[in-house]
């Protein structure tokens, strides 16, 4: 969200002027708005792979004095992510769009938006997968324009720490048993692949050395059962050999990251004769 950007890198330019020159010619603050920010909610994460645009919604309480328009066509609120400090965050990741807002009671809305990520701009890093920060801002122009307004006459406020949600990854897995049929107490070899996205060269490499468990469904049975755990080598795959006994499903389990989210494969039938 543009407005958002601009908003919060002006107030942060103009309090450095602010701090480094005589007072009597300090450039002027936008003022404090009366609004409030509270009951965020969002998504516990977001998982992103290499090209396709993801979404998430988040609603949050606003409340506002009586001197604020918040059906005025220049007032403008939304909910982002950041990391580090709010003063100074390391990154941040906003919405296409400000939030909607509904009047709820006097004072006070609900506003609903949206946080967008394309992870084919370029602008993740794969050292941005983990947890982020939500704040909430509110922006009230008040008739000024936006492109060069008089920031005394602008309204500005915002909260950090309202929320968090982890932004990850996306992984893939997949299995294959062989051989197909096989003979009752012969061996079954079971490969596959644990991948996840990399956000800088918009490929999927091997997810290395992660504990995978290897799961069994008996036909007919309507849960995985684990019967090992495999740990994937240097370039994600997976292989390790189990005895024939019973017809039924085949796959391979990832539990998830801190930075990568959990995953499974689609079973793989084996017929037992």
């Amino acid at each position: 969200m543009r407005i958002r950007a601009s908003v919060a890198a002006v107030t942060g330019a103009l309090a450095l002027s602010a701090f480094v020159a005589p007072a009597a010619h300090a450039d002027p603050m936008p003022y404090t708005l009366n609004v409030g920010f509270s009951n965020l909610k969002i998504a516990s994460s977001m998982k992103a792979g290499t090209t396709n645009e993801v979404s998430t919604t988040y609603t949050y309480t606003l409340t506002y004095g009586s001197g604020v328009d918040i059906k005025a066509s220049d007032f403008y609120t939304d909910a982002y992510l950041y990391r580090g400090s709010l003063d100074d965050p390391s990154a941040t990741v906003e919405g296409d769009d400000p939030a909607t807002c509904a009047v709820t009671t006097a004072g006070t809305a609900t506003c609903t938006g949206t946080v967008d990520v394309y992870p084919k701009d370029g602008g993740l890093l794969n050292a941005d997968a983990g947890k982020w920060s939500v704040a909430a801002e509110a922006t009230a122009f008040n008739g000024q324009n936006p492109d060069k307004p008089d920031w005394s006459k602008v309204g500005f406020n915002e909260k950090a720490g309202l929320a968090t949600t982890s932004l990850l990854r996306y992984s893939k897995l997949t299995v294959n048993a062989s051989p197909e049929p096989v003979k009752k107490g012969k061996t079954l070899t079971v490969t596959g692949a644990l991948t996840r996205a990399n956000w800088e060269d918009h490929k999927y490499h091997g997810y290395t050395g992660q504990s995978v468990q290897l799961q069994f469904k008996k036909k007919g049975a309507t849960s995985y059962t684990t019967v090992k755990t495999v740990t994937s080598d240097s370039k994600g795959n997976l292989k390790t050999t189990v005895t024939a006994a019973s017809d039924g499903y085949w796959r391979y389990s990832f539990a998830g990251t801190s930075t990568t989210p959990s995953v499974s494969a689609t079973g793989d039938y084996v017929d037992v004769r």
